[in-house]
């Protein structure tokens, strides 16, 4: 993989190398891209439900 790179104190690098391993992820880098994709959609939809919320306030659906 070519790019940024993140740099992991040896003792989490073996922690993620054994749940990535574990999983069945091909590779570390697979484990680790999964885990913050899924998180930044968890923002994603944070926002859309904040969004979402402002709306309906602004046409007096809710409070």
């Amino acid at each position: 993989m070519f790019g940024p790179k993140i740099r992991l104190d040896k003792e989490l690098f073996e922690k993620v190398k054994t749940c990535a391993e574990t999983a069945g992820y091909s590779s570390v880098e697979e484990f680790v891209t999964h885990l913050i994709e899924k998180e930044i959609a968890k923002l994603d939809e944070a926002e859309s439900q904040e969004a979402l919320e402002k709306r309906l306030q602004g046409l007096g659906y809710i409070e």
